[in-house]
């Protein structure tokens, strides 16, 4: 090989690693791209059944376009529950459940129910001071009282009232505008911060005055004569399959405000009353379809609805006619179970899972998608796997308990298709056990329901049963255990 050969070859390696050098210093210098944390919207409503959505029931003639979308641009959990109550205002423990993901009996003191092991300053690690502490914007609207006020302060901006009216000043737009005129501030400020907004609505929680048009919709008046019955109309939705005009036993809480004493029903279960009822939640639940319309479309606008997961649930079910009852002091499904969306980046469309989820699993789910570290307060489970796709379901076991009028109340436990209620109330003047297949038996039937296939009923009393009915029994008792239930039933191991 010749000389100017080799001494040609040298330049060539000598200026391609020049080159090398040069791209290498360019990429030390290139700006690295920062994950831009995502937003989170939470929709919380009062009083409402999954079973009012056609998507989780499709006789339901509740009109929620809004809703149904967000569920198919999402995910639906089917077996969403609250853990249940140890006060009549079921709404205060879910509230303080969601807000500090604790488990029932683990929770602050509230409404005449003491805690003896109390968490001291848990409020400091509810969600609006952790995300506070994460560099989130923190926004809050919902209703006042049967709530965890410790916790809703922590919001940097709190804009709450109780909006139960048929107005746009009265009703659940109130509680749109106060986002929408937080989303207005952000722009105009350009505050640049990631956002945690929880947008808590007032309805459909009686009283449920609807605005006029919805109310015409539905064949519903906002009824005020005890007198006398709501006037019968042919738009008013159909009555629940698994109604009853009255419970085969007390439920056990004497002088309930919401069995005796809700506005426009009081003591009457007849068709036309509650008829007439379900059309007026109706026209409230589609104003919150409505109203969740209008945010959505302006975080579209704002070029941010890509980036923010929006969470759509209840604080609990209701009954409203269902098993002749008209609260939610009962655990039957429609009371127990509570709708839950979710929808957000790295959800695929259009997918539904069982779940088992309890709402005091929110708080580190929300920790986990936003990459924060979970207090070590939290006593639920994250279901951020469920919503990517990795797994079906968070646990086996799901229990419920109703400790709000006399004691030791109703507890309940489900696994796999089986389910059990029991009841020991007025002291002991009630004490009653149901098993059901849910499976066979999605709507709970009762003998009162007069159905003719042996599945479609209550089975405790069926011999043939009488082996899951032991299962189930032991199994309560172990989740009660698990849980730290303070009461036993009148057939279990006293404490």
């Amino acid at each position: 090989m010749n000389k100017d050969r080799v001494l040609s070859k040298v330049i060539v390696v000598f200026l391609i690693a020049i080159v090398g050098l040069g791209c290498k210093g360019k990429e030390k210098n290139k700006p690295v791209e920062v994950k831009k944390k995502p937003n989170f919207l939470f929709v919380l409503v009062d009083d409402q059944s999954p079973f009012d959505f056609k998507f989780y029931d499709s006789t339901s003639t509740l009109d929620a376009p809004s809703i149904t979308k967000l569920a198919k641009d999402g995910l639906i959990v089917d077996d969403a529950r609250h853990m249940g109550a140890m006060v009549g205002a079921v709404c205060t423990p879910s509230r303080h459940m969601i807000m500090s993901g604790r488990t029932v009996w683990s929770l602050p003191s509230m409404q005449g129910y003491i805690n003896p092991n109390e968490p001291e300053n848990l409020e400091e690690n509810t969600i609006g001071a952790i995300f506070n502490r994460a560099g989130y914007s923190t926004m809050r609207t919902c209703k006042k009282g049967n709530s965890y006020p410790k916790a809703n302060k922590q919001f940097t901006v709190v804009k709450d009232a109780t909006k139960r009216g048929g107005t746009e000043e009265s009703g659940s737009a109130w509680h749109a505008d106060q986002v929408l005129t937080y989303l207005d501030g952000r722009e105009e400020t350009a505050d640049e911060n990631p956002f945690f907004i929880y947008f808590g609505l007032s309805h459909p929680h009686d009283i449920r005055d609807g605005t006029p048009e919805l109310l015409a919709k539905y064949g519903a008046t906002n009824h005020t004569d005890k007198k006398n019955l709501p006037p019968a109309n042919e738009n008013q939705p159909p009555l629940p399959e698994n109604y009853l005009n009255a419970h085969p036993f007390h439920h056990g809480h004497l002088e309930l405000r919401d069995e005796e004493n809700v506005s426009g029903v009081w003591k009457n279960r007849d068709e036309q009353t509650v008829r007439n009822e379900i059309g007026r939640e109706y026209a409230c639940s589609e104003n919150i379809d409505i109203q969740l319309n209008k945010v959505l479309n302006k975080l579209e606008a704002m070029g941010e609805l890509d980036n923010t997961y929006v969470i759509y649930t209840s604080d609990h079910g209701i009954a409203v006619g269902r098993h002749g009852l008209m609260g939610k002091q009962n655990l039957y499904e429609h009371s127990w179970r509570v709708p839950l969306i979710v929808k957000g980046p790295g959800i695929k469309a259009n997918q539904r899972v069982k779940g088992n989820i309890y709402l005091t699993d929110i708080l580190p789910t929300l920790c986990d998608l936003a990459e924060i570290e979970i207090p070590e307060t939290v006593q639920g489970k994250s279901f951020k796997p469920i919503l990517m796709g990795e797994q079906e379901s968070l646990r086996e076991v799901m229990y419920g308990v109703y400790a709000g009028g006399s004691k030791p109340g109703m507890r309940t436990v489900k696994k796999g298709d089986w389910k059990l209620i029991k009841y020991d109330v007025l002291d002991g003047k009630v004490r009653e056990t149901q098993l059901f297949n849910l499976a066979e038996n999605p709507n709970e039937y009762i003998a009162e329901h007069s159905k003719p296939t042996e599945m479609q009923n209550d089975l405790a009393e069926n011999p043939k049963y009488a082996a899951k009915l032991a299962e189930m029994e032991k199994l309560l008792l172990k989740e009660m255990e698990n849980y730290g239930d303070p009461f036993r039933l009148w057939d279990q191991e006293t404490k």
